[in-house]
């Protein structure tokens, strides 16, 4: 079975509970106050505030229209909060996007009326207004308008919304760049508007908003959010996740962009270093970085990957050397090993850009976060899928990375703690991990000993069983193969641990669903090559007489 690598999924919308491949939306803009819950002129500041209002929108509306002439937003309809979009006075236009903004909160239909009423090439007009109050609530109405409602956004695209967005960027202004990089996000969570935000947006969301607050550009390695930057940066990387989990052109250009992974990787590790790994963004962070890990090898250029393979590999075999499968006396072992301690010393320094991607100091990064990170296993499954993904295939690099989680981080103790997990996902990465540690180990007799017993206990009792999903099972089948091929001690723990019977049912008692057949035919691969050992034959006749 080859080695495999993963691509993650898209940013969530935790507030809807839902997850799946599919990217999700961010959260809408605030719901301001309803013109019919302004009763009079004389409605207290205190009053006010018992609304579900934050207080910049309420400090806008008051300071900008006063008491009276807000006191107008009563009399609004769509067409005429429309209207009021188009007026020069920047107090009507600000009531009438506020009242498309609250209007739009959660009402469907409400969107579609201002998408017919040609209000959203209105808006867009005003995101660069020289008012600011007017900036802001342009793009909150905006970030309303197009939440859950895919004609909303593609009106946007065709309006010119995105560079007006970006070019808003330049505002340093946290409830502007809150409404912008939730619009962004918001856009980023359909697969086919993806290329074209990643070729307008990157550099930009990079330069303004992803190096200043993830604290790379300063000398400190402290990361010093205020809670709306916080927000900021929290919209900005899900915008990116859900970016990164498109297709390989965009995924090239992410990794190309000046400042973007190193970035995220400084973010990552200034928060482990102040104990915040449970945060929302280094969960965003991370989703982006195990993303442009996918399909690594094959996506880096030519003459990265030529110096990560080493001058004298042979080009022409198609395969790599697996690091420790010759005995200490093999000459060619030798060769290879001092190959591998050329190309270490050669990558050893301070990466720059994409080369943190495949750094060894990347497998420590992501080790660290397997160890602090006890609650968010979305963020867990992130770091087990980027070295999954880095250590996959036939290349001789993902074999040194091997070595360096499996050697030097000693890393087999915190995934065997979290191959306890519940969580399919999580599981799926981390066996998918083990299977590609199993695969270039040096000493398998030595990892059989600690992984076959938990191996053997998250497999089904057969192949019907709903759980473990059928990719986590391959993934098991997967890891006990590589162990039995060169490991007679693998072989005996699976028939000690009552593994024998669990792969004889799983090859033998499935539905006909693709997953399941894969997963009857990788036990069944297990199995054979089980068979090599005739000490354990009489064990083999023993489970099929039950």
């Amino acid at each position: 079975m080859s080695s495999v690598g993963t691509e993650g999924f898209g940013a969530e919308n935790h507030r809807q509970g839902s997850q799946g491949r599919q990217s999700r939306e961010t959260s809408k803009a605030t719901s301001v106050l309803h013109p019919k819950d302004v009763l009079c002129c004389h409605t207290t500041y205190k009053q006010l505030r018992n609304y579900k209002m934050t207080v910049n929108v309420l400090d806008s509306l008051v300071s900008v229209c006063s008491f009276a002439p807000f006191c107008r937003i009563m009399a609004l309809d769509m067409p005429s909060a429309v209207q009021n979009l188009k007026e020069p006075d920047p107090e009507l236009q600000v009531l009438g996007a506020a009242y498309i903004q609250h209007e739009c909160y959660s009402d469907n239909d409400a969107k579609n009326e201002v998408r017919r009423l040609k209000g959203i090439s209105e808006l867009v007009k005003l995101f660069n207004s020289e008012n600011q109050e007017v900036q802001r609530f342009a793009t909150g109405a905006t970030r309303n308008i197009i939440y859950e409602n895919m004609e909303n956004k593609v009106a946007l695209i065709e309006e010119g919304g995105i560079p007006q967005l970006v070019e808003a960027l330049k505002e340093p202004d946290d409830e502007l760049r809150k409404n912008i990089t939730g619009i962004l996000w918001n856009l980023s969570s359909k697969d086919n508007l993806k290329q074209k935000l990643a070729r307008e947006t990157l550099p930009d969301l990079t330069d303004k908003i992803l190096i200043p607050l993830s604290g790379s550009s300063g000398e400190t390695n402290e990361v010093q959010q205020t809670p709306s930057e916080a927000e900021i940066f929290y919209n900005t990387t899900g915008c990116l996740r859900n970016l990164s989990s498109v297709n390989e052109k965009t995924r090239q250009h992410m990794r190309e962009t000046d400042g973007l992974v190193n970035s995220l990787v400084h973010y990552v590790k200034a928060s482990l270093e102040d104990n915040k790994a449970e945060d929302k963004g280094v969960e965003n962070a991370m989703c982006v970085l195990r993303n442009l890990s996918y399909q690594l090898y094959g996506e880096i250029p030519p003459s990265a990957l030529m110096r990560l393979e080493g001058p004298t590999r042979d080009q022409a075999s198609g395969k790599g050397e697996a690091i420790g499968c010759f005995t200490p006396q093999s000459r060619k072992a030798k060769n290879s090993k001092n190959r591998d301690l050329s190309t270490f010393t050669e990558v050893a320094r301070v990466p720059k850009g994409m080369e943190w991607l495949w750094h060894p100091e990347i497998v420590k990064m992501y080790n660290n976060v397997l160890h602090q990170c006890e609650i968010n296993s979305t963020t867990r499954e992130a770091a087990a899928g980027a070295l999954q993904n880095i250590t996959a295939g036939d290349r001789r690099w993902a074999s040194v990375l091997s070595r360096v989680a499996l050697e030097q981080e000693r890393m087999l103790p915190v995934l065997l703690d979290h191959l306890r997990t519940n969580n399919d996902l999580e599981l799926r990465s981390l066996t998918g991990l083990l299977r590609n540690l199993s695969r270039h180990c040096t000493n398998k007799n030595d990892m059989a000993t600690k992984v076959v017993n938990l191996l053997v206990t998250k497999l089904p009792a057969n192949g019907r069983e709903k759980e473990p999903s059928s990719d986590a099972v391959i993934n098991i089948c997967g890891i006990l193969n590589n162990l039995v091929t060169s490991s007679s001690v693998a072989a005996r723990d699976i028939a000690f641990f009552d593994g024998l019977q669990k792969l004889v049912a799983i090859k033998t008692e499935h539905d006909n669903s693709p997953g399941r057949a894969k997963a009857a035919k990788a036990a069944a691969t297990v199995l054979s090559n089980m068979f090599q050992y005739k000490k354990l034959h009489s064990s083999y006749k023993q489970v099929r007489r039950l």
